[in-house]
Parts: structure tokens; sequence; C-alpha cells
């Protein structure tokens, strides 16, 4: 076994969607993974989009230089799905010499994508084209080494999306719950158990600096803070809810989360409010709530405005939900904290599987370098 040529193994295809057959767009992201598209195509002529159908790769050889990766996934539906025109769509020329997940393999190691950046043009994109994706050498064990390599790496994924789908199910408990409720449970305006916060920082003690997104959860904020003053921003407490106004730019979602964590600091645009009767409505179940896509169109659909829809706090106050006693309400909730810590235990999962591929392509290398020695 030695390092070989990609270029030897796999080779373009160029199928289009001329009869508009395809309607699944997808895209691919930094962690070589496919997601919905998130492109306009309003007006856009897909019959020239290419179709990617299982066993084939995605790959864009744009900025491979500016984000340090190779930008490639495979694609394991059943379905095929239709890319961007500017990606390339490749193929292994013969599975008996190289398994596509193995290959794969290779290009979630680290090392892989900081060989890309190293090899990456100097244009401006700093571009790894089609050619130099193919000078790239790896070590191609006999095919059925290759298989013990991809049976390993699959079970363990497999492993992890059975106990991904099982959150699945936690999450329609909880959904169905709320929808249950809607039907029998008379309505009550929300604004009677609500109040807003308007804590600035003043004395700057938080330094915590969270966004908030459409997921519904606080996260790092992207906007530049060089030089900015942070004592005229909002603090959010422990328990409290922090939501934007803004609704039209945003996919048609309210970009909404519930602080379960230490006190924060947000934009001074955000609205922050907090429950205030307690003993009747939990900030838990209210968040349930709104985690609802049927809220998210709610929203939608009461915002108002022209260059910019918002949906006030006179509108969030309006809003009408059921509100159980507070002994069911402490039920769903406790369902929904387990959702809640088996998703943390989802992420660890996927975290631990992130380095295997590193691991057991190390283990090819140094079975390559016995059996050189040998050889010698």
């Amino acid at each position: 076994m030695s390092y070989k040529g990609l270029g030897d193994y796999i080779q373009l295809v160029d199928n289009r969607n001329t009869d508009l057959a395809v309607t699944n767009l997808l895209g691919i992201n930094i962690t070589k993974s496919f997601m919905p598209s998130v492109a306009n195509v309003s007006g856009t002529d897909l019959s020239k989009y290419k179709v990617i159908r299982k066993g084939q790769f995605a790959y864009s050889a744009m900025q491979v230089g500016r984000d340090e990766t190779i930008r490639i996934a495979l694609y394991t539906y059943d379905e095929p799905a239709i890319i961007s025109p500017a990606y390339s769509v490749i193929e292994v020329i013969d599975e008996k010499e190289l398994i596509p997940e193995y290959m794969m393999m290779w290009f979630e190691r680290p090392e892989s994508d900081r060989y890309g950046w190293f090899i990456s043009d100097s244009s401006v994109r700093a571009s790894l084209d089609y050619d130099r994706l193919c000078d790239i050498e790896i070590p191609i064990p006999d095919i059925t080494e290759q298989r013990k390599y991809v049976a390993l790496y699959k079970g363990l994924l497999a492993n992890q999306r059975t106990y991904e789908s099982s959150l699945e199910d936690l999450q329609l408990i909880c959904d169905t719950y709320i929808e249950d409720l809607i039907k029998k449970e008379p309505l009550k305006r929300l604004g009677k158990y609500i109040e807003q916060s308007d804590e600035r920082n003043t004395d700057l003690q938080v330094t915590f600096l969270r966004g908030v997104s459409t997921s519904k959860v606080l996260i790092e904020t992207k906007a530049n803070t060089s030089s900015v003053n942070f004592s005229n921003y909002k603090v959010v407490r422990t328990g409290e809810f922090v939501y934007v106004a803004d609704t039209s730019r945003r996919g048609d979602k309210i970009a909404l989360a519930l602080n379960s964590s230490e006190p924060c600091i947000v934009s001074a645009i955000y609205t922050v409010f907090r429950v205030i009767k307690t003993q009747e409505l939990l900030p838990e179940y209210l968040y349930l709530y709104f985690q609802r896509s049927e809220f998210d169109r709610y929203a939608r659909f009461n915002s108002w405005g022209s260059a910019r829809e918002t949906f006030d706090w006179v509108d969030m106050c309006d809003v009408h939900l059921p509100i159980p006693s507070i002994e069911k309400q402490k039920a769903i909730v406790t369902i929904y904290h387990t959702l809640e810590t088996r998703k943390r235990i989802n992420e660890q999962l996927k975290e631990s599987i992130k380095p295997l591929c590193p691991v057991l392509m190390k283990g090819v290398v140094e079975r390559m370098k016995i059996i050189s020695v040998h050889d010698d």
C-alpha cells in the first residue's frame, strides 16, 4: 500500500435537472454536510442545476483558502437532490478500488483541510480547483481493509443517529401536549403574566455578551463590538426572555430565547421580559409554547410595518395561550428538561465521533509504514 493520486480514482459528473424532476435544493457547509439552500431561487431556472445522487460528492473549489476547509460532502440519501451549478459533482470510478465513505473519512481530517489550504491558489478566492484536488495523494489500502474502517465509523454514526431519533419522539410529545391544551383549555392573554425589563449594564458588571437566534437559543454575537460602550446594553437575568421584534428578515421566524444560564447582556434594541406570576405560569412552559413553529407563523402574521415589519411588545402581550394548572405545566416541563439533557448528550456524542476519522486514518498511515518497512 502507498499514497496514490486521487485523480486516478475519481471523475466529474455533470447531470443537469433538465426535466425539473428534482426539487430538493441543497448547499454544503464548512462542516462537510448538506443543508437546505439559503439562496433566493425565485425566478431561477432550476433546469441548469446539477443533480447529485447517493454515493456522489458535492465539491466547492472556492474559498478553501479563506475558510481553511475543503468544502466537500458525500451524499448519502436515497432520493436525488440538486445543487448549484457552481459546485462540482464527483464520483468514484470503481468502488471495488476506493469506497466513497473511506475517501470522505480522509477529508474529515483537519490535516486534510490544512493541506488543502496550503495548496490552494493565490487568487482572491484562494480556490482549490479540481485538478489540484486530483493531485492530492491519499493512502489506499486494499478494499477489505477499507471496508473494516468504514464499517467501524458507520457503526458509531448509526448509534448516534439512533439516539438522535429518540429526541424527535420526545419533541413530538411536547408539541402534541401543547396542541391538546390549546383545544381543551381556555386561552388567556399573556400580558397579564409578563412584564418588560429594562435593566441596563451601567456598572459594566455583566460581560457575557449574547445574540438571539431563530432557533430560540442565545448565541455568540456576530456584531463587531470593538470600541462599543456596553453600559447601555440590556441585562438578561436567569429565567428572563429576550426577543428581536423585527421579523421581516428572519425567514418567517421570530428570534427569541429563554436565558437558562448566567446573566448576560444583549443589544439595547432587543426586548427583554420576564414572567411575574411564576406560581401560575412557568417560564419553561411559556418557552415550550414559543418554540412551536405555529408561534413563528403567528408572530410573522401579526407583525406590522412598511419597510420593516415588527412584532412589538403590545403584540406579544396580546398573545393568547392555554395556561393549565401548575401541576400540568410541571409535568410537561419535566419531559422538556429530559429532552434538553438528551440533546446535550447527543451533541457530546457527535463531538466524540468527530476525532475518530483522524485516529482511524492515522491507523491506516501507521500500518502503511509498517508494511513499507517489511517490504524493504
